[in-house]
Protein backbone atom coordinates (compact mmCIF):
# COMPACT_ATOMS: atom_id res chain seq x y z
CA UNK A 1 0.00 0.00 0.00
CA UNK A 2 2.79 2.45 0.92
CA UNK A 3 5.62 0.90 -1.40
CA UNK A 4 7.03 3.88 -3.97
CA UNK A 5 6.70 1.72 -7.17
CA UNK A 6 3.87 -0.44 -6.85
CA UNK A 7 1.16 0.82 -3.80
CA UNK A 8 -1.00 2.19 -6.49
CA UNK A 9 -1.86 -2.01 -7.23
CA UNK A 10 -3.51 -1.91 -4.00
CA UNK A 11 -6.03 0.29 -5.02
CA UNK A 12 -6.42 -1.86 -8.34
CA UNK A 13 -6.60 -5.26 -5.94
CA UNK A 14 -9.75 -3.69 -4.19
CA UNK A 15 -11.37 -2.35 -7.56
CA UNK A 16 -11.03 -6.32 -8.70
CA UNK A 17 -12.63 -7.44 -5.49
CA UNK A 18 -15.92 -5.98 -6.78
CA UNK A 19 -16.17 -7.75 -9.72
CA UNK A 20 -15.29 -11.18 -8.53
CA UNK A 21 -16.55 -13.66 -5.81
CA UNK A 22 -12.85 -14.41 -4.48
CA UNK A 23 -9.16 -12.31 -5.38
CA UNK A 24 -5.85 -14.18 -4.56
CA UNK A 25 -2.66 -12.33 -4.72
CA UNK A 26 0.43 -13.68 -5.13
CA UNK A 27 3.33 -11.29 -4.58
CA UNK A 28 7.04 -11.76 -4.43
CA UNK A 29 7.23 -9.16 -0.96
CA UNK A 30 4.44 -8.56 0.78
CA UNK A 31 4.05 -5.24 2.84
CA UNK A 32 1.30 -3.25 4.70
CA UNK A 33 -2.31 -3.61 3.13
CA UNK A 34 -5.84 -3.01 3.94
CA UNK A 35 -8.50 -5.21 1.55
CA UNK A 36 -11.52 -6.57 1.30
CA UNK A 37 -12.54 -10.06 3.11
CA UNK A 38 -12.65 -11.76 -0.20
CA UNK A 39 -8.96 -10.66 -0.69
CA UNK A 40 -6.33 -13.32 0.42
CA UNK A 41 -2.57 -11.79 0.15
CA UNK A 42 0.10 -14.81 -0.18
CA UNK A 43 3.48 -13.63 -0.22
CA UNK A 44 6.64 -15.79 -1.56
CA UNK A 45 8.81 -14.65 1.07
CA UNK A 46 11.16 -12.02 0.55
CA UNK A 47 10.05 -9.72 3.08
CA UNK A 48 11.54 -12.76 5.55
CA UNK A 49 15.07 -13.19 3.82
CA UNK A 50 13.71 -16.13 1.51
CA UNK A 51 16.06 -16.69 -1.36
CA UNK A 52 15.11 -17.28 -5.58
CA UNK A 53 14.89 -21.29 -5.02
CA UNK A 54 12.52 -20.89 -2.16
CA UNK A 55 10.46 -18.19 -4.07
CA UNK A 56 9.68 -20.91 -7.36
CA UNK A 57 9.05 -23.70 -4.39
CA UNK A 58 6.11 -21.35 -2.90
CA UNK A 59 5.16 -19.87 -6.04
CA UNK A 60 4.90 -23.97 -7.39
CA UNK A 61 3.17 -24.63 -4.26
CA UNK A 62 0.37 -21.74 -4.08
CA UNK A 63 -0.70 -22.03 -7.51
CA UNK A 64 -0.94 -25.79 -7.28
CA UNK A 65 -2.94 -25.94 -3.91
CA UNK A 66 -5.56 -23.00 -4.41
CA UNK A 67 -6.50 -24.03 -7.42
CA UNK A 68 -9.57 -24.56 -6.57
CA UNK A 69 -9.75 -20.96 -5.48
CA UNK A 70 -9.43 -19.39 -8.80
CA UNK A 71 -10.39 -19.87 -12.25
CA UNK A 72 -8.08 -17.04 -14.63
CA UNK A 73 -4.49 -15.63 -14.05
CA UNK A 74 -3.98 -12.12 -14.07
CA UNK A 75 -0.27 -11.18 -13.97
CA UNK A 76 0.66 -7.65 -13.35
CA UNK A 77 3.99 -6.88 -15.80
CA UNK A 78 6.09 -9.75 -14.68
CA UNK A 79 5.77 -12.17 -17.74
CA UNK A 80 8.60 -14.11 -15.53
CA UNK A 81 5.59 -15.79 -13.56
CA UNK A 82 4.05 -16.94 -16.82
CA UNK A 83 7.23 -18.84 -18.09
CA UNK A 84 6.97 -20.35 -14.60
CA UNK A 85 3.37 -21.56 -14.82
CA UNK A 86 1.95 -20.95 -17.75
CA UNK A 87 1.90 -25.04 -18.42
CA UNK A 88 1.16 -26.04 -14.90
CA UNK A 89 -2.07 -23.20 -15.90
CA UNK A 90 -2.90 -24.27 -19.21
CA UNK A 91 -3.03 -28.42 -17.68
CA UNK A 92 -5.15 -26.81 -15.02
CA UNK A 93 -7.49 -24.92 -17.74
CA UNK A 94 -7.10 -21.88 -16.28
CA UNK A 95 -7.13 -18.62 -18.64
CA UNK A 96 -4.07 -16.36 -18.47
CA UNK A 97 -3.73 -12.71 -18.78
CA UNK A 98 -0.67 -10.56 -18.82
CA UNK A 99 -0.74 -6.72 -18.38
CA UNK A 100 2.40 -5.43 -19.61
CA UNK A 101 2.77 -1.44 -20.27
CA UNK A 102 6.26 -0.69 -21.05
CA UNK A 103 8.40 -0.09 -24.74
CA UNK A 104 11.03 -2.72 -23.74
CA UNK A 105 10.27 -6.14 -25.57
CA UNK A 106 12.50 -8.73 -24.07
CA UNK A 107 12.89 -12.53 -24.86
CA UNK A 108 10.80 -13.57 -22.12
CA UNK A 109 8.39 -11.28 -22.98
CA UNK A 110 8.34 -12.87 -26.46
CA UNK A 111 7.81 -16.59 -25.01
CA UNK A 112 5.25 -15.33 -22.66
CA UNK A 113 3.03 -13.85 -25.43
CA UNK A 114 2.79 -17.60 -26.92
CA UNK A 115 1.70 -18.87 -23.48
CA UNK A 116 -0.99 -16.34 -22.53
CA UNK A 117 -4.70 -15.62 -23.55
CA UNK A 118 -5.15 -12.50 -23.66
CA UNK A 119 -2.94 -9.31 -23.59
CA UNK A 120 -3.85 -6.20 -22.19
CA UNK A 121 -2.27 -2.57 -21.91
CA UNK A 122 -2.63 0.94 -21.60
CA UNK A 123 -1.90 2.37 -24.84
CA UNK A 124 -1.34 0.91 -28.44
CA UNK A 125 2.97 1.69 -27.43
CA UNK A 126 2.49 -0.16 -24.61
CA UNK A 127 3.05 -3.97 -26.07
CA UNK A 128 5.38 -3.37 -29.42
CA UNK A 129 5.01 -7.12 -30.43
CA UNK A 130 2.14 -7.56 -32.72
CA UNK A 131 -0.72 -10.05 -31.98
CA UNK A 132 -4.33 -10.34 -32.28
CA UNK A 133 -4.28 -11.22 -28.04
CA UNK A 134 -3.23 -7.52 -27.22
CA UNK A 135 -6.58 -5.45 -26.12
CA UNK A 136 -5.54 -1.66 -25.09
CA UNK A 137 -7.81 -0.44 -22.32
CA UNK A 138 -6.14 2.85 -21.05
CA UNK A 139 -4.77 3.15 -17.38
CA UNK A 140 -6.23 2.73 -14.01
CA UNK A 141 -5.65 6.19 -12.23
CA UNK A 142 -8.66 6.00 -8.96
CA UNK A 143 -10.16 9.25 -9.95
CA UNK A 144 -11.29 9.06 -6.38
CA UNK A 145 -8.45 10.21 -4.49
CA UNK A 146 -6.31 11.39 -7.69
CA UNK A 147 -8.51 14.88 -8.36
CA UNK A 148 -8.12 18.79 -7.48
CA UNK A 149 -8.54 20.14 -4.57
CA UNK A 150 -9.18 23.93 -4.28
CA UNK A 151 -8.48 24.07 -0.80
CA UNK A 152 -4.88 23.09 -1.45
CA UNK A 153 -3.82 26.48 -2.89
CA UNK A 154 -1.35 26.35 -5.96
CA UNK A 155 2.66 27.16 -5.20
CA UNK A 156 3.73 30.25 -7.76
CA UNK A 157 6.68 28.44 -10.20
CA UNK A 158 6.94 25.31 -8.66
CA UNK A 159 8.16 22.24 -11.31
CA UNK A 160 7.19 18.90 -10.07
CA UNK A 161 8.48 15.21 -11.29
CA UNK A 162 7.61 11.95 -9.55
CA UNK A 163 9.25 8.09 -10.57
CA UNK A 164 12.28 6.52 -10.08
CA UNK A 165 15.54 8.67 -10.62
CA UNK A 166 17.39 7.01 -12.52
CA UNK A 167 19.25 7.84 -16.30
CA UNK A 168 16.30 6.59 -18.21
CA UNK A 169 13.95 9.39 -16.50
CA UNK A 170 16.87 12.50 -17.94
CA UNK A 171 16.81 14.28 -14.76
CA UNK A 172 19.83 15.90 -15.35
CA UNK A 173 18.21 17.57 -18.32
CA UNK A 174 15.98 18.99 -15.86
CA UNK A 175 18.55 20.40 -13.52
CA UNK A 176 19.55 22.35 -17.09
CA UNK A 177 15.79 23.81 -17.46
CA UNK A 178 15.98 24.68 -13.84
CA UNK A 179 18.88 26.97 -14.95
CA UNK A 180 17.52 28.73 -17.10
CA UNK A 181 14.53 29.39 -15.08
CA UNK A 182 15.96 31.63 -12.03
CA UNK A 183 12.31 31.90 -10.27
CA UNK A 184 11.41 28.16 -10.53
CA UNK A 185 12.16 25.39 -7.54
CA UNK A 186 12.46 21.55 -8.88
CA UNK A 187 10.78 19.40 -6.53
CA UNK A 188 11.48 15.45 -7.15
CA UNK A 189 9.74 12.79 -5.77
CA UNK A 190 11.28 9.20 -5.90
CA UNK A 191 14.20 6.71 -4.99
CA UNK A 192 17.40 5.38 -6.55
CA UNK A 193 16.66 1.86 -6.61
CA UNK A 194 19.62 0.43 -8.13
CA UNK A 195 23.57 0.85 -7.52
CA UNK A 196 23.29 2.33 -11.17
CA UNK A 197 20.55 4.37 -9.96
CA UNK A 198 22.16 5.68 -7.10
CA UNK A 199 25.40 6.88 -8.57
CA UNK A 200 23.11 8.33 -11.27
CA UNK A 201 21.74 10.52 -7.96
CA UNK A 202 25.01 11.60 -7.37
CA UNK A 203 25.94 12.85 -10.24
CA UNK A 204 22.65 14.90 -10.26
CA UNK A 205 23.78 16.31 -7.40
CA UNK A 206 26.92 17.23 -8.80
CA UNK A 207 25.53 18.36 -11.77
CA UNK A 208 23.36 20.80 -9.53
CA UNK A 209 26.51 22.20 -7.77
CA UNK A 210 28.36 22.95 -11.20
CA UNK A 211 24.88 24.38 -12.55
CA UNK A 212 24.47 26.55 -9.08
CA UNK A 213 21.10 25.79 -8.38
CA UNK A 214 21.34 23.10 -5.68
CA UNK A 215 19.08 25.46 -3.44
CA UNK A 216 16.43 25.12 -5.79
CA UNK A 217 16.04 21.45 -5.98
CA UNK A 218 14.23 19.04 -3.51
CA UNK A 219 14.98 15.76 -3.24
CA UNK A 220 12.14 14.34 -1.55
CA UNK A 221 12.65 10.64 -1.64
CA UNK A 222 9.68 8.12 -2.03
CA UNK A 223 6.29 8.86 -0.88
CA UNK A 224 2.79 7.30 -0.33
CA UNK A 225 0.33 7.37 -3.08
CA UNK A 226 -2.06 9.43 -0.24
CA UNK A 227 1.21 12.13 0.08
CA UNK A 228 1.70 12.08 -3.73
CA UNK A 229 -2.03 13.83 -4.00
CA UNK A 230 -0.78 17.18 -2.41
CA UNK A 231 2.26 17.52 -4.60
CA UNK A 232 -0.03 17.39 -7.70
CA UNK A 233 -2.41 19.34 -6.11
CA UNK A 234 0.03 22.19 -4.98
CA UNK A 235 2.36 22.49 -7.84
CA UNK A 236 2.82 24.18 -11.16
CA UNK A 237 3.49 22.10 -14.02
CA UNK A 238 4.37 18.66 -14.23
CA UNK A 239 7.48 18.21 -15.92
CA UNK A 240 8.52 14.11 -17.58
CA UNK A 241 11.03 13.76 -19.66
CA UNK A 242 11.08 9.82 -19.91
CA UNK A 243 12.44 7.26 -22.69
CA UNK A 244 11.03 4.50 -21.73
CA UNK A 245 7.74 4.95 -24.37
CA UNK A 246 5.13 3.61 -22.10
CA UNK A 247 2.21 5.44 -20.87
CA UNK A 248 3.48 6.24 -16.55
CA UNK A 249 0.77 5.97 -14.78
CA UNK A 250 2.48 9.24 -12.84
CA UNK A 251 1.67 11.41 -15.76
CA UNK A 252 -2.02 10.76 -15.67
CA UNK A 253 -2.22 11.34 -12.13
CA UNK A 254 -1.25 14.40 -12.15
CA UNK A 255 -3.60 15.16 -14.90
CA UNK A 256 -6.33 13.70 -12.84
CA UNK A 257 -5.24 16.89 -10.53
CA UNK A 258 -5.43 19.15 -13.15
CA UNK A 259 -1.88 19.80 -13.60
CA UNK A 260 -0.60 20.68 -16.91
CA UNK A 261 2.10 18.53 -18.13
CA UNK A 262 5.27 19.20 -20.56
CA UNK A 263 6.71 15.44 -21.85
CA UNK A 264 8.66 13.93 -23.96
CA UNK A 265 7.48 10.32 -23.55
CA UNK A 266 6.35 9.48 -27.19
CA UNK A 267 3.31 7.23 -25.21
CA UNK A 268 1.62 10.63 -24.51
CA UNK A 269 1.79 12.18 -27.82
CA UNK A 270 -1.76 11.95 -28.61
CA UNK A 271 -2.71 13.13 -24.89
CA UNK A 272 -3.54 16.57 -23.51
CA UNK A 273 0.01 17.76 -22.85
CA UNK A 274 3.12 20.28 -23.90
CA UNK A 275 4.53 17.57 -26.31
CA UNK A 276 7.97 18.03 -26.76
CA UNK A 277 10.03 15.77 -29.45
CA UNK A 278 13.40 14.70 -27.98
CA UNK A 279 13.97 15.72 -24.15
CA UNK A 280 17.22 17.54 -25.00
CA UNK A 281 15.55 20.26 -26.51
CA UNK A 282 16.22 22.45 -23.83
CA UNK A 283 14.63 25.45 -25.60
CA UNK A 284 11.42 23.94 -26.55
CA UNK A 285 10.86 22.56 -22.76
CA UNK A 286 11.44 26.15 -21.73
CA UNK A 287 9.08 27.64 -24.08
CA UNK A 288 6.27 25.03 -22.98
CA UNK A 289 6.63 25.74 -18.78
CA UNK A 290 6.90 29.40 -19.62
CA UNK A 291 3.73 29.27 -22.05
CA UNK A 292 1.54 27.95 -18.83
CA UNK A 293 2.64 31.24 -16.47
CA UNK A 294 -0.72 32.61 -15.17
CA UNK A 295 -2.83 30.19 -17.13
CA UNK A 296 -5.68 27.67 -15.45
CA UNK A 297 -5.51 24.15 -16.42
CA UNK A 298 -8.31 21.63 -17.08
CA UNK A 299 -7.47 18.56 -18.35
CA UNK A 300 -8.94 16.16 -15.74
CA UNK A 301 -11.76 15.49 -18.24
CA UNK A 302 -10.09 14.45 -21.51
CA UNK A 303 -8.20 11.75 -19.62
CA UNK A 304 -10.54 10.40 -16.71
CA UNK A 305 -13.40 8.74 -19.19
CA UNK A 306 -10.51 6.49 -20.85
CA UNK A 307 -7.79 6.05 -17.96
CA UNK A 308 -9.98 5.84 -14.35
CA UNK A 309 -9.44 2.90 -12.15
CA UNK A 310 -13.37 2.51 -11.95
CA UNK A 311 -13.97 2.12 -15.63
CA UNK A 312 -10.46 0.01 -16.34
CA UNK A 313 -11.45 -3.04 -13.62
CA UNK A 314 -14.35 -3.80 -15.68
CA UNK A 315 -12.77 -3.41 -19.28
CA UNK A 316 -10.19 -6.17 -17.94
CA UNK A 317 -12.92 -8.19 -16.82
CA UNK A 318 -14.75 -8.19 -19.80
CA UNK A 319 -11.62 -8.90 -22.38
CA UNK A 320 -9.92 -11.67 -20.51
Amino acid sequence: MNDQILGFFHSWIEEFSKHAEKVTVICLEKGDYSLPENVSVISLGKESGAGKISYVLSFYKNIFLRRKDYDHVFVHMNQIYIILGGLVWKLMNKKVSLWYAHGHVSLSLRFAEKIVNTIVTSTERGFRLKSDKVKVVGQGIDENKFAPNKLIPKLDKRILTVGRVSKVKNVHIMLDVLSALPDYRLDIVGDSVTEVDVLYLKDCNDRALELGVEQRVVWHGSKTQSELITYYQQSTVFLNLSETGSLDKVILEAMFCNLPVVTSNQALEKFPVLYVDKPDNITEVLSCIKSLEGKACDVRGAVIEDNSLQNLIPKIMEVI
